[in-house]
């Protein structure tokens, strides 16, 4: 168990106690809906077992702290207020100063006809004091025997907090965390981290609180000694119904631009199936059309490499689906529980018949080579995900894959179209998403050498809250009907193999000798479709249809 045998201070920074001005809590641009009536869900309460929780989203400040030579403009600590009566809360919230206040915390109370012979709740014995710095102390509470802490209390002296500030839990109420990201750091050594579930996905049941975490920098090999809650009512009583999921996606379904100069639009899978898609077998030189719906496709199974699809043999039907069909496309809505079933994630992913080639950049010569065949591929599925408090039904955060990763931007950095509708770019060719318009470069960014992906508006979108349909919501228990094509959980187009290291060698020779090196190294890093390209797989075999977002 990770934890303190001493007291870090830093008394030279720079302090701020009464700040002249308050962050402004950050806002979606209009009013949530009435949402349609049903289940436990956006009631404002949600119970997870022993314990019945709130989000608290109203702060005071407590203090703020900046260390000399910050480029993150410091860090402020606030406390939670207008808990309501018999809730608790179990600590304090912070976030970087510069920002606008946008966070939470939950708190708790013993959930009604909850009998045990220990409470799920119980004051801390104390606090130990972990780090302080002019009018900035921040204590972590000693649970008693059989409880866990989930948090940190923050005060502006060095008199210790009132041990009814905040509450521990018992401990098989609990799961362990682990840090996030970075809030500040404070020193070479000790920083302050947001913090999230060990395990996260569809059957997880971790909670995060929102609290922070205060603690030495280190790998963390060992586990922290705060913790998150556990759910142990995963009755999906908070989640959404099928009504309201609708709902939902009517008053946040995104805008989806692309570039544009896009070449290879999407399209829906039924018109991909219908313009001369061929299902091959692995041995079998001949393939066979697939059926509209999918429906003589293998079902089930992992990947074996056995089948995969393509394209039509005739050049001109090749062409025709490699440019997709903007006008059929759709997107492909799964609706599952995140964060212990606190939060509700809607992944919508969207289909291109065809994945164009990449284009090399070297920005600061100015050099843009668009490779013949690299990056090239049959079948290309992307998604973004949109992050729903179940508390009160708003969108907290939305999901952006960019091709084997991506990242999850908090709502208050994205921009909106239409009231609370937020914009996706999908970038040129790729189909990587985006929030913002530019160029991003997958690669190196400082040196600005790498893959360009250009995102853009046009006047070639999907408006996602009209153009979609709901292929899965497994918590709903068979309400959602899957469609055929979602079982094949092979590949989506053929293996291809270029000689991509032969295009990078050409550009490399007409680089500048000084340069060249840092190429070559970024290049040793680019992902292998620079070098080959197996078939894509669809929604259902991808890591993420079960498990949470790679980052």
């Amino acid at each position: 168990m990770f934890g303190f045998d001493f007291c870090c201070s830093d008394k030279d920074a720079e302090l701020n106690y009464l700040l002249v001005e308050e962050p402004k809590p950050f806002c979606l641009p209009s009013p949530l809906p009435q949402w349609p009536q049903g289940q436990r869900f956006a009631t404002g309460r949600i119970n997870i077992g022993e314990l019945e929780l709130a989000m608290i989203k109203d702060f005071e400040i407590i203090s703020s702290y900046t260390p000399k030579k910050s480029k993150t403009g410091g860090v402020t600590f606030y406390k939670p207020v207008s808990i309501p009566d018999g809730f608790f809360t179990f600590g304090h919230y912070s976030q970087q100063t510069d920002q606008p206040l946008r966070g939470y915390v939950l708190v708790a109370r013993a959930a009604q006809n909850t009998e045990t012979m220990y409470p799920p709740l119980k004051t801390p014995l104390g606090y130990d004091l972990v780090w302080f710095s002019g009018t900035v102390y921040v204590w972590q509470p000693i649970p008693p025997e059989g409880y866990r802490c989930l948090g940190f209390a923050v005060t502006v002296d060095e008199t210790e907090p009132d041990v009814e500030e905040v509450r521990c839990v018992r401990d098989d109420l609990t799961e362990n965390c682990e840090v996030d990201d970075v809030i500040l750091e404070i020193s070479k050594s000790l920083k302050l981290w947001n913090t999230k579930a060990c395990k996260t996905g569809i059957f997880c049941r971790g909670v995060t609180v929102g609290t922070f975490f205060c603690g030495m920098d280190t790998n963390f090999d060992d586990e922290l000694d705060i913790c998150c809650l556990r759910n142990v009512n995963f009755n999906h009583e908070a989640m959404p119904n099928l009504e309201q999921v609708e709902a939902l996606i009517d008053h946040y379904g995104p805008t989806v631009y692309f570039h544009p100069d896009e070449v290879y639009l999407p399209s829906s899978v039924q018109w991909f199936f219908d313009n001369g898609t061929l299902l091959f077998k692995k041995g079998n030189e001949n393939g066979i059309p697939v059926e509209s719906g999918g429906s003589n496709l293998p079902q089930g199974g992992k990947n074996d490499g056995e089948y995969w699809l393509d394209l039509p043999e005739d050049t001109n039907d090749e062409t025709l689906v490699k440019n997709g069909n903007l006008e059929s496309a759709e997107l492909y809505v799964h609706v599952k529980p995140a964060l212990g079933g606190t939060f509700t994630d809607i992944a919508m992913w969207i289909f291109c018949p065809f994945n164009g080639p990449v284009t090399f950049t070297v920005e600061f010569l100015n050099i843009n080579i668009e490779m013949n065949r690299v990056g090239e591929h049959v079948g290309d599925w992307e998604h973004f995900t949109l992050r729903i408090s179940n508390f009160n039904g708003e969108l907290w955060s939305v999901y952006f894959s960019e091709h084997s990763g991506g990242e999850w931007v908090d709502a208050s950095n994205l921009e909106f179209i239409d009231g609370n509708k937020p914009i996706v770019y999908s970038s040129k060719c790729g189909h990587a998403s985006f929030p913002n318009a530019g160029t991003y470069i997958q690669g190196s960014t400082k040196l600005g050498i790498g893959i360009k992906n250009d995102v853009d508006k046009s006047d070639k979108f999907i408006d996602a809250s009209k153009r979609y349909k709901i292929i899965a919501a497994e918590y709903l228990r068979g309400v959602v009907e899957e469609p055929d094509w979602l079982q094949y959980m092979r590949e989506w187009g053929p293996t291809v193999l270029y000689d991509g290291r032969s295009e990078l060698e050409k550009i490399l020779k007409h680089l500048p000798i000084f340069i060249r090196l840092a190429v070559e190294t970024v290049v040793d890093f680019f992902p292998m479709e620079l070098y080959g390209e197996a078939g894509p797989t669809g929604p259902k075999e991808k890591d993420n249809w079960y498990g949470d977002e790679r980052c």
